[in-house]
């Protein structure tokens, strides 16, 4: 492809220069698609968000035998969905380290300039690994089996070249997705530099095609999408307009592993991926471009709708939250809200398992929290769904005590676990360290080892904590 080694390299101002001026599509250049600040073929205005704008990055050219071939129609295909869901769309392919920087860079200037509602995404295809606890995107042209430092310096690192370049915007929306794999099941069967967990920043959703430290398979043919791609593009298509895209990536994730448990082949049933999500979200931005019009429901059924899809909203227990969202799904299965209270109904049944376990202490009255702050309110809605993240956000909030948020001990511990039982890596490692300071080894030591089960290596700057 035109973006191999070799090819012409500009450098980050001549880069945004062209980018804001007009479409890339000069051989040599190594972009295809739009310019970021042009709108897009068949691009509509968003009513809710004055801008959308998305990065596609697909790296398919490896030395043998990394070779990754659904790369570009994962690019192409989900370009056209993002372009058909008012996205203004730029694509990069087969793109080396250094051209991997400048057009990173190149796009967060751009994003950096849009309106504060602005939902921005960054999409990644092509090899990716953990290397010192870092999650790296790997240049084109680098064998994924070289030498660490190699890798380090050849790489894109998530956190500080992606997710820390995009705009922090409590009123917008910054979505990074990686989808990241390998066409071998030999080698995905002995991987063990599967994706770090992270938590995202405020204002920013972060999704994995696959669990924290788990492969993720491709097919080794050029006419198929990768798994997970395939389940984004088809629901970008037919998921109703009025979803959030919160949820949305949700019902990608439980698409992604359907699609693979139920596959003809057993070894890709064996390699089933479990997609992985990290939120920290404000704002809920629907799937919709533009203001939804539905036929008018009859009068008495558009109320009863709407009361019983608030009171499922309103509610902050998850065996409620499951109860409702089942009688609502029953009612009303064709609603727009519909894949809304799928979302809900699964992550509260997350929930009611989480808190079975013996090892969380966290009864009903935790989850009526005693503050008025609506924010803090949207993240108790958040952990009776299961929501991993929000679970440890309200942990460290009685940890410090925020605003009417009483500082507690209890209620962290508590909290901690929780999060941990629904998959947070990060608390379970948390709550390790607190553990250990409070003279408990054993515990210690479980939460330790959990946290590496569940996909988490803390970073060498923790490593004095380890013991």
């Amino acid at each position: 492809m035109d973006g191999r080694a070799g090819a012409p390299e500009p450098g980050p101002d001549e880069a945004r220069r062209a980018l804001v001026a007009a479409p890339l599509l000069a051989a040599g250049t190594g972009w295809a698609g739009n310019a970021f600040g042009q709108p897009s073929s068949g691009a509509s205005e968003n009513a809710q968000s004055s801008a959308r704008l998305a990065l596609l990055i697909g790296n398919r050219v490896y030395p043998q035998p990394f070779d990754l071939p659904p790369t570009h129609k994962n690019v192409r295909d989900l370009g056209a969905a993002l372009e058909a869901r008012g996205f203004r769309v730029t694509s990069a392919l087969d793109q080396d380290p250094n051209q991997l920087r400048s057009t990173i860079q190149a796009f967060a200037k751009v994003a950096a300039e849009s309106p504060p509602d602005a939902t921005i995404l960054y999409y990644f295809t092509g090899h990716g690994m953990q290397v010192d606890a870092e999650n790296l995107m790997l240049g084109s042209g680098v064998p994924p089996d070289a030498k660490e430092d190699t890798l380090l310096k050849s790489s894109l690192h998530l956190r500080r070249d992606v997710i820390d370049q995009l705009p922090r915007r409590p009123n917008g929306l910054s979505i990074a997705v990686v989808d990241a794999c390998r066409t071998s099941l030999r080698a995905a069967a002995t991987a063990t530099d599967g994706f770090n967990q992270v938590e995202a920043p405020l204002g920013c959703l972060i999704v994995f095609s696959t669990g924290a430290g788990k492969p993720a398979i491709a097919p080794a043919v050029e006419t198929l999408n990768t798994f997970y791609t395939g389940s984004l593009v088809k629901l970008l298509g037919t998921a109703a307009d009025e979803i959030s895209f919160s949820d949305f990536f949700r019902l990608v994730k439980f698409d992604v592993t359907q699609t693979m448990q139920n596959h003809p082949v057993q070894a890709i049933r064996q390699f089933t991926q479990v997609p992985f999500i990290a939120e920290n979200t404000q704002v809920k931005f629907s799937l919709s471009p533009r203001p939804v019009s539905r036929p008018a429901a009859p009068q008495a059924n558009a109320a009863e709708e709407a009361a019983a899809f608030k009171e499922l909203v309103e509610s902050l227990w998850p065996a409620d939250i499951v109860r409702l969202a089942e009688a609502y799904l029953k009612a009303f299965a064709t609603s727009g809200q519909a894949g809304s209270a799928q979302v809900a109904r699964e992550g509260a049944s997350d929930a009611v398992k989480a808190l079975r376990s013996n090892e969380v202490k966290l009864f009903r009255s935790a989850f009526q929290p005693k503050t008025s702050d609506q924010r803090w309110i949207a993240e108790w809605r958040k952990a009776a769904r299961g929501d991993k993240d929000a679970a440890a956000r309200i942990a460290r909030a009685h940890l410090r005590g925020d605003g009417d948020i009483a500082a507690d001990q209890g209620r962290y511990e508590g909290w901690l676990q929780y999060a941990a039982a629904l998959g947070n890596g990060i608390a379970s490692y948390e709550l390790a360290v607190f553990y250990r300071r409070q003279g408990q080894p054993t515990p210690a030591a479980q939460y330790e080892t959990r946290a590496r089960d569940l996909g988490y290596t803390p970073p060498t700057s923790l490593d004095n904590q380890r013991k």
